[in-house]
């Protein structure tokens, strides 16, 4: 199944699910669909192009299966997408998400096999290392939350398998606009402690902390990680009323051009970056 038609039958699904619809806004100012569209869509088509282009120098058939770790799955909308493709997955998470995914599994399971989702309700924090256990780690939205971060990055490097990747979803911290936004809203205050009903105890975690990608690489580097350059990719720039006057596929092709083209536009102007780290 393509983004494209899994975004179609996404939109349907949010209309009998308010908690979900008010998470994702869509419904919110049809006006502003093609941009939301537009981000989300190249965001889950960038986790997509990286599995399917994963080769691991390790194995010794390219039909193994792949084990990937969803780690912050969130409502699992990435893993669902996976599974319609046939990518079995396993995801963790917190908080109100937990309770949704039941009832969002058996409504996807009219369109894929919905067997191949596993989430459990885990603190990255608390996760038993298998040691070399995952060719991949998906982190969406959820890197600017784990804290101590070199902790997390420890656990995800011997997590990982030789060759393995850890694939990055994240805002970008340069980002003038959302940089003051988070500043009106949290302050300084970027790492803040709560308490979690379902693990029953206080959570430290990163108040929206997100980060530029130049201080990634950095605490990637050294976590032994090594950063692929080439997979580097950063999204949205324009407004929603560029998306009103203008084909949307026009305007992404325009913001990838940008973003390589001219480099304080990538580092102050773009909304989100897309990286991919291995471990060598």
């Amino acid at each position: 199944m393509s983004v494209e038609q899994f975004f179609e039958l996404f939109l349907e699904e949010l209309k009998s699910r308010d908690k979900l619809r008010e998470y994702y806004k869509f419904h919110d100012d049809p006006s502003k669909l093609p941009f939301r569209k537009a981000y989300f869509c190249q965001r889950l088509q960038y986790v997509f192009d990286q599995i399917q282009s994963f080769s691991h120098p390790l194995k010794r058939s390219p039909a193994h299966t792949l084990d990937i770790w969803d780690c912050g799955c969130g409502y699992a909308t990435t893993q669902i997408f996976l599974a319609l493709n046939g990518i079995p997955t396993r995801g963790t998470t917190l908080e109100f998400y937990f309770k949704e995914i039941p009832k969002r599994l058996d409504y996807w399971s009219k369109y894929g096999d919905m067997k191949l989702v596993k989430v459990s309700y885990e603190d990255v924090f608390d996760t038993k290392i298998n040691e070399s256990s995952e060719d991949i780690i998906i982190v969406q939205d959820t890197l600017h939350h784990l804290e101590p971060l070199q902790n997390s990055l420890s656990i995800f490097y011997k997590t990982l398998r030789t060759g393995g990747k850890l694939i990055a979803i994240e805002e970008n911290g340069n980002n003038l606009i959302q940089r003051l936004k988070l500043y009106r809203q949290r302050g300084n205050n970027r790492i803040i402690d709560y308490y979690d009903e379902g693990l029953g105890r206080t959570v430290t975690m990163g108040n929206e902390n997100i980060r530029p990608y130049p201080l990634w690489r950095a605490e990637f580097i050294k976590a032994g990680f090594e950063m692929e350059e080439d997979k580097l990719n950063y999204v949205r720039l324009f407004p929603p009323s560029i998306f009103q006057r203008k084909l949307p596929d026009d305007v992404m092709k325009q913001e990838q051009m940008l973003w390589q083209r001219y480099g304080l536009l990538r580092e102050y102007f773009f909304f989100g970056v897309n990286f991919v780290t291995r471990k060598a």
